[in-house]
């Protein structure tokens, strides 16, 4: 998703460190119509192998180098912007870059080691694009699946939300009668064009799809066991249900692995499991009274976690959620292997990118990890199969009797010639002070700590610690009252300000906003920041923040409507000519009309950022050299995000008819104050040029 998914803030400076490697790793850190000859429904050892192309003794075929004792699943999350970033359409970011594209990297590093890895089977969990109706996604898409293709490694895949045409409402919430796939108009959908039944045919271990040809099912085997992956797309229709209810009936023997989309979400602290409507839909109409599915895997949710959930036989059902799409460069080529060890009775489990370790060393920063260690991306599932699986199968694999584990090799093969770039520890400030002060300094709105708790009454200020351009509480408007804004001395732990500004009651569906502005003669009104910037500011958002409510609530703004801006032909012409705001999927969205052309607005996104959770973050505006235009880059907690822009340069006074007010916890639309923060904003700075990190809020004074 880019989009519609839930989800660790930074309470002390020790828990720097995790937070910078879980912005790594996400957030804080995606299978006919007949069966084929040589194995039946239901079919074992033997046959199946003959189908699928792998032995059954420890995959001993003349590509593999060594017996070993386990097989290994690769799974794919989210791969939405790996497909549409290296687009001739996004400029080809990846490759510009880097000089290659995680997708096919991905794919490519599956093909080369399946053999020597014992991989029989890959899956992906959905989102293949992230834009439905661009053809050049889908192009991507296509030419990093036929790796595997071509080197006979067989997979399942699916169609998430951004990969059909009907789609839900921004909530996510889930509507059994809208955007199914009995709802779709099969000859349009490009997914079908893309994968085809027909070319699910082509995998060996393919058996079938059901009437809408989003969903199907495959059987791999490895050490003599069958195990069948049912691959459910995005929203299935009751006769989809159906349908795969019937493809186990009639295979009653195989362990079946569920992949689909959306199942298992994430909680606000980035690591608990979070039931979804849809997961228990799921659960209650075909998991929880079928007990061959022992495991489920879905993308969607920005993280990873899982949960151990008994259904209706005693037996436990592993589900376990995967997406990396919302950490640093769209994923960073992570994906993850399930290590299944029938000797161990264990499926070990391991996060990793075979993206990072090829990158250019100039390139590399504290953010690209060859492999996550955090206990939500790797760790052991302790699983007696034999136990498990009695209930309708007699399990006796052919276990080998050397061999080592595959994740030891893994690791220890990536990171052969890699060496981990450091990252850093930050400094706690010293004292109020201890920040860099900037020439250029446009505007320093500091609050003032030891009122936690004191309403802001209209008209008290917030400091200016730069030129003196104060910002004031604005006259109350109905149905906004005074205690919706009160003095906090939460803080993020860089922060030398020690306090915040703690916007609550905001209520978007009622138009309830309370805001803060600077004086109608104050200087800092008619910058345009000629020569690039440095926007920077700490937010964080409540635990309870809710879309209907909070969705779209702007930190800063300016006044008056962009569309009298000499020139300005862009959408929203009624909106401000900055936004810096939250969006309906938590994403932080900065989007200005430049100083140097306001025909149209230009737009940073973030990823989702997580609930109760502190966060530093920082727009900044380089002008190229040569040229009349510029790169604005936005930074949460230091790490670029990945929808940057190339364009203008600088950030255009709003005027009405002359320079208009800044504003500080909402926006502006026609006129009038609107879309109210919800939550805590910090210091914020203004800056009339690009600054580096040593000389952001979070660094410390020389």
């Amino acid at each position: 998703m880019s989009s519609e998914k839930e989800g660790r803030g930074l309470g002390r400076v020790a828990d720097r460190r995790a937070l910078l490697r879980s912005v790594a790793g996400l957030t804080t850190l995606p299978i006919g119509a007949a069966l084929l000859s040589g194995c039946g429904e239901g079919g074992s050892g033997e046959a199946a192998a003959a189908s699928t192309g792998i032995d059954t003794v420890a995959l001993g075929s003349s590509r593999a180098p060594a017996a070993t004792t386990s097989f290994a699943l690769a799974v794919l999350p989210d791969t939405q912007f790996y497909s549409r970033y290296a687009t001739t359409d996004e400029s080809q970011q990846f490759q510009r870059k880097y000089g290659s594209t995680p997708f096919d990297a991905q794919t490519r590093w599956i093909a080369d080691n399946a053999a020597a890895y014992n991989i029989p089977f890959v899956v992906h969990l959905g989102d293949v694009v992230d834009q439905v109706g661009k053809p050049n996604q889908w192009a991507i898409a296509d030419a990093a699946m036929k790796n595997l293709e071509v080197a006979k490694v067989p997979y399942s895949i699916l169609a998430g939300n951004h990969d059909v045409l009907v789609d839900y409402d921004y909530r996510g919430a889930w509507d059994q009668t809208s955007g199914t796939d009995a709802q779709r108009n099969l000859a349009a959908e490009p997914y079908l064009k893309t994968f085809p039944a027909g070319r699910a045919a082509q995998q060996a271990t393919f058996r079938e799809r059901d009437a809408s040809g989003f969903h199907e099912y495959h059987v791999f085997e490895a050490f003599g066991v069958t195990f069948m992956v049912l691959s459910l797309s995005w929203r299935i229709s009751d006769a989809g249900l159906a349908w795969a209810r019937d493809v186990i009936r009639r295979n009653p023997t195989l362990p079946v692995i569920l992949s689909n989309h959306q199942l298992l979400n994430i909680d606000s602290d980035g690591i608990s499991p979070l039931e979804t409507d849809y997961g228990k839909m799921l659960w209650e109409k075909l998991i929880r009274d079928t007990d061959q599915i022992f495991m489920t895997l879905n993308g969607h949710h920005h993280g990873g976690a899982r949960l151990s959930k008994t259904n209706d036989f005693g037996n436990v059902v592993e589900q376990m959620v995967v997406d990396y799409q919302m950490a640093y460069q769209g994923g960073n080529g992570l994906m993850r292997l399930y290590e299944f060890d029938f000797g161990a009775n264990t499926i070990d489990v391991m996060s990793f990118s075979p993206w990072v370790v090829q990158k250019p060393k100039a390139t590399l920063n504290q953010f690209d990890r060859a492999i996550l260690p955090e206990a939500n991306h790797r760790f052991t599932i302790a699983m007696n199969f034999k136990k498990r699986f009695a209930g309708f199968l007699r399990f006796k694999p052919v276990l080998s009797t050397t061999g080592t584990p595959i994740l030891a090799r893994v690791r220890a093969k990536l990171l052969e010639n890699y060496v981990e770039p450091v990252v850093p520890v930050p400094a706690a400030p010293k004292d109020a002070n201890d920040y860099p002060v900037v020439p250029d300094t446009y505007a320093h709105w500091r609050p003032t700590p030891g009122r936690d708790g004191q309403i802001v009454q209209v008209g008290d200020t917030v400091t200016d610690a730069a030129n003196g351009f104060t910002m004031a509480r604005v006259p109350l408007v109905s149905p906004a009252l005074a205690e919706d804004v009160v003095w906090s001395d939460d803080h993020h732990a860089l922060s030398s300000a020690g306090a915040s500004i703690l916007f609550r009651n905001t209520d978007k569906r009622v138009g309830r906003n309370s805001s803060f502005s600077t004086a109608m003669d104050a200087g800092v009104n008619g910058r345009s920041f000629w020569n690039g910037y440095t926007v920077e500011s700490f937010i964080k958002i409540p635990a309870d923040w809710d879309p209907a409510l909070h969705r779209w609530g702007n930190m800063l703004g300016r006044c008056g409507n962009r569309g009298l801006l000499p020139g300005f032909r862009g959408g929203d012409a009624q909106a401000s000519s900055v936004l810096f705001a939250i969006s309906s999927l938590r994403e932080v969205q900065w989007e200005v009309v430049p100083a140097s052309n306001s025909t149209y607005p230009q737009t940073n996104w973030s990823g989702e950022i997580i609930r109760n959770s502190w966060y530093h973050v920082a727009m900044v505006c380089t002008p190229i050299s040569g040229t009349s235009t510029s790169e604005t880059i936005m930074y949460v907690e230091g790490a670029p995000v990945m929808r940057n822009v190339t364009g203008a340069t600088g950030l255009r006074s709003a005027t009405n008819p002359g320079p208009q007010p800044w504003i500080l916890g909402a926006g502006w639309w026609d006129g009038a104050r609107k879309d109210g923060f919800y939550g805590w904003l910090g210091e914020t700075r203004l800056v009339g040029r690009p600054l580096t990190p040593d000389q952001w809020l979070t660094a410390r004074r020389a």
